[in-house]
């Protein structure tokens, strides 16, 4: 622990380094001062722990020099030095930030008793610090992990109104998403060991996921978020101004500095195209894997902007992902196969970057119906890495139709089996309701959403669960706001927005209803 000694008399401030010694009891002499005016302009370049000062100096005494350091610095200690005729006028700063007084001529174990006890208040503080960081850390990272699972969402398609993406988005602060002509650009980055040491990979991605979510906090509308179809990966979102062009240049340059530097690995980054707009945000991020896959294989750094060649249009519409979408739910495997080939198959004259854009939507939409069917079984995972796979390689475009086919039959099949089995439908469904519980979800949307009659669906989901779809849905949502109240800095109304409430006097009400007590009585109970 720093400490400056503050005395107008030379004499006094050499008495002192040698009355005790510093080193021991924990503390370290980083300088002296000759008045309070020279130890306030020391503070400004000096991180300093403990003030020793005299009371009578010229210029500025100690008290003023309390009451500075008390508004400037309130972390810095104080112990002041004076004689008896000073004692009521010491005793009076003591408020000001002075923690203990000392009378002239200082004692060897008065000195040493003040400093121990001193040192231990500042102990004290220190960690009750680190434990309010590791809190208010821990606070952020549950506000940032639902954000990043619901970027996930929005860049898959994994949402049915626009309406409802936007009241989401500002209820998990990102309001500024929530623009209709909001702009931005993705990249993908990914990590490499010039060395191939794949365990070193292993062992550096969680810094590196950490890493990136620090690099995009210093650039501001930036954010990260890992998507796990994609190994060694993180994927960055930037909101982008038209008044400085070099955002992404900046960004882009940051992560492979800091990389290469913390990390002391390679980087390769596939920019996208510039997109407009909540529902362009998932061709946005599919145009930076494009970019990302025309890397060269190896372990050197490199940065993939192909925006300007690339085309402005591509032939996937609404349409024809509604009907392909349809040919899953309906298990008409047949329908599927038609549809895909009438775009990516025959003789149809496309580009290679075109062909490629297209697969890829196709293999994001068929796994968006694995997620929502929760059927990630060993043989779908296997196919969907094979799909990717054939379709970054791209030897083949009958080979990149055929995985595509194969891996919607496996879908059809389970989807079949969850048609003929109400316990795997009511799986499937309550697997979508862990992942979207903070949606807005009725049974009506829900039976639409699983093509099966609402009422059937609620008589089924009751015998299942043994409870209907409301009530297990509020409680869901309840446990959750628990599992978030837990943590003593989040505010009751981001608990509520968290679980999917935009009102907080209407979430206490449903919580006390579900627990009986409030969200803050419950708070209170788990510090007790």
């Amino acid at each position: 622990m720093k400490v400056i000694i503050t005395d107008d008399e030379i004499q006094v401030r050499k008495g002192l380094r040698f009355k005790v010694d510093w080193e021991v009891e924990g503390f370290e002499i980083v300088a002296e001062a000759s008045n309070g005016q020279e130890a306030l302009e020391l503070l400004k370049n000096i991180d300093v722990d403990l003030i020793i000062t005299d009371m009578r100096m010229p210029i500025m005494d100690g008290v003023e020099l309390a009451k500075r350091c008390y508004e400037q610095y309130p972390h810095v200690k104080l112990i002041v030095l004076s004689g008896y005729s000073d004692f009521d006028y010491v005793r009076g700063s003591m408020k000001e930030g002075v923690r203990d007084y000392l009378l002239k001529p200082v004692a060897p174990d008065e000195l040493e008793e003040a400093l121990r006890r001193i040192r231990k208040e500042i102990e004290e503080e220190k960690k009750s610090q680190i434990e309010s960081d590791r809190i208010r850390q821990l606070v952020h990272s549950h506000l940032q992990q639902v954000q990043e699972q619901y970027f996930l969402q929005l860049v898959k398609g994994e949402w049915v109104q626009l309406g409802m993406v936007k009241e989401r988005l500002l209820q998990l602060q990102l309001e500024e998403l929530a623009d209709e002509n909001v702009t931005v650009q993705f990249a993908t980055v990914e990590i490499r060991e010039s060395e191939d040491n794949p365990n070193r990979l292993k062992e550096l991605w969680l810094p590196f996921q950490m890493l990136c979510k620090e690099i995009a906090k210093e650039h501001e509308g930036t954010y990260s978020f890992y998507d796990p179809s994609y190994t060694n990966m993180v994927q960055f979102l930037q909101m982008l101004d038209s008044k400085t062009p070099e955002q992404t240049p900046n960004l882009v340059k940051s992560i492979q500095e800091k990389v290469k530097k913390y990390l002391n690995l390679e980087t390769v980054i596939g920019i996208g195209n510039v997109v407009k707009g909540l529902e362009e945000f998932r061709n946005g991020y599919i145009s930076s894997l494009l970019s990302w896959s025309q890397s060269q294989l190896g372990g050197q750094s490199q940065v993939i902007d192909e925006t300007a060649a690339r085309e402005a249009v591509f032939d996937f519409s609404p349409d024809f992902e509604r009907k392909l979408t349809n040919a899953i739910e309906n298990v008409d495997i047949e329908m599927f196969k038609e549809n895909l080939n009438n775009v990516l198959g025959g003789a149809k004259a496309q580009s290679v970057l075109s062909f490629t854009f297209v697969a890829n939507r196709v293999l994001f939409l068929l796994g968006s119906l694995v997620k929502k069917y929760d059927t990630e079984t060993k043989d779908i995972q296997n196919t969907i890495w094979n799909c990717q796979q054939s379709i970054w390689e791209l030897n083949s475009q009958n080979k990149v139709i055929e995985f595509l086919i194969q891996l919607a039959q496996l879908i059809v099949d389970k989807v079949r089996l969850a048609r003929f089995s109400n316990s795997k439908l009511i799986e499937s469904i309550r697997h979508y309701l862990d992942e979207h519980y903070a949606n807005e979800i009725s049974l009506t949307s829900l039976s639409k959403l699983f093509h099966i009659n609402s009422a059937y669906l609620s008589e089924t989901f009751k015998h299942q669960v043994g409870q209907n779809f409301s009530d297990y849905l509020v409680h869901l949502r309840m446990e959750k706001a628990k599992h978030f109240l837990k943590d003593q800095q989040l505010k009751i109304i981001d608990v509520a927005n968290l679980v999917g409430f935009s009102n907080s006097g209407y979430f206490s009400t449903v919580f006390k209803k579900q627990f009986g007590q409030t969200p803050l009585e419950f708070r209170k109970s788990e510090v007790s």
